[in-house]
């Protein structure tokens, strides 16, 4: 599980008939780095990781943090249903607290 902060959203015109309805988002994977970058109001682009799409349907929005999982356990969250998904919004994550 990774956490990733909410930069935007994505359309698609065409989907899977099992997500229609479904929320996308697009999310950027932090490293600890870029925690430490958010909790000091820094605005680069330290810590951040390649952009890609989740699933939402906990309304997750612009600059929320959230646990994202990946993989098969992505999809774990709607079995027995199948649901071709790679990346799931795990959690909402009010704060976030790195100690050493």
């Amino acid at each position: 599980m990774r956490i990733a902060e909410i930069i935007g959203r994505c359309t698609l015109s065409v989907c899977h008939p099992s997500l229609r309805g479904a929320k996308w988002l697009v999310g950027v994977p932090l490293t600890q780095e870029g925690l430490q970058n958010i909790a000091a109001g820094k605005s680069n682009n330290a810590g951040r990781n390649e952009a890609f799409v989740i699933y939402d349907d906990l309304g997750a929005d612009n600059g929320t943090l959230i646990a994202v999982s990946e993989g098969a356990e992505a999809a774990a969250p709607f079995a027995p249903n199948l649901k071709p998904i790679d990346a799931y919004a795990a959690a909402i994550l009010d704060r976030v607290v790195i100690e050493k």
